[in-house]
């Protein structure tokens, strides 16, 4: 059974990215008075683009965006989808926490290897965007541990279920509103685009990507955006017991978020670190002196 859900669950998590994917073309086509690509564009970009030939630029080059999508693969087997999770017992959301930087380290390690200005300048604003997120989010983990007094994502979910989400919960409130503060950053949209800024460093680290590499690219990012809403979906709103309402709860936050991406122009990557620094870190703080307070 667990083997069975080894294969299902990145399975799953792989086909609502890649909808989301679509998805977001299409709304964000229709928000600017365009028709905008069919949903299923992104299966037929891949499928393309594995059909297509590309340069390497060595052995780290290969081998980087193959780590970067196999840590993004372990990742989802971490997580609860409804029912489904296959590591439930296998480790905590410190884990995750530190399995969330394999993605942007494979990027790296791929990118570097092909020398390119853009390139660079796109890793390190990943890096640094990353810096700027992760600070809040351990204090949001921290806050969230401290008070279900488990370190289990799973047992979080299941306390949700039998007392009421997170995000309505008084003492996880401020914490709730700190990690939709930084979703966007989390997921790379605007006001946060600024590792992938075509207009500024022509797609960053995707610059020397091409076919295969460009597809398997493509794929990450759309396990990327599952871990991040799948993330706020099981932490702060109770999970769900089936798959549709799991899903369900993406599809609204998601849809949330899309509505940002198209109202906010892009930060300067200074702006956004200093915005990640100030407001959600200090309500992620305050939510967490809150959990302490409240638990003592």
């Amino acid at each position: 059974m667990q083997m069975i859900e080894m294969i299902l669950s990145p399975l799953l998590a792989l086909i609502i990215g890649i909808f989301f994917l679509g998805l977001s073309r299409k709304i964000m086509a229709r928000i600017q008075w365009r028709y905008g690509p069919p949903i299923t564009q992104p299966v037929i970009d891949v499928i393309r683009l594995f059909s297509q030939k590309s340069v390497s630029h060595g052995k780290l080059f290969n081998l980087g965006i193959i780590f970067s999508l196999a840590g993004s693969l372990v990742l989802v087997l971490f997580l609860p989808l409804a029912q489904i999770c296959p590591l439930s017992g296998s480790g905590g959301m410190l884990v995750i926490l530190y399995m969330m930087l394999l993605a942007p380290l494979g990027i790296a390690l791929s990118g570097g290897e092909s020398a390119n200005p853009n390139t660079s300048i796109g890793i390190s604003r990943k890096f640094i965007l990353a810096l700027g997120y992760e600070v809040p989010l351990l204090l949001i983990l921290l806050a969230l541990m401290t008070h279900y007094k488990t370190i289990s994502i799973v047992h979080i979910v299941s306390i949700q279920q039998n007392t009421g989400w997170a995000f309505v919960s008084l003492p996880l409130l401020l914490s709730g509103i700190a990690y939709v503060l930084i979703l966007p950053a989390i997921l790379g949209i605007r006001p946060f685009e600024v590792v992938q800024a075509s207009q500024e460093i022509s797609s960053g680290p995707m610059a020397e990507y091409g076919g295969p590499f460009l597809a398997l690219a493509t794929i990450q990012h759309a396990l990327s955006l599952f871990i991040g809403i799948a993330l706020f979906v099981n932490l702060f709103l109770g999970g769900a017991g089936n798959l549709l309402i799991f899903f369900l709860k993406m599809l609204v936050v998601f849809v949330l978020v899309l509505f940002v991406n198209a109202a906010l122009p892009r930060l300067r990557i200074e702006q956004a670190v200093k915005y990640l620094w100030r407001w959600p870190t200090l309500l992620a703080f305050i939510g967490m002196i809150i959990v302490l307070i409240v638990r003592r």
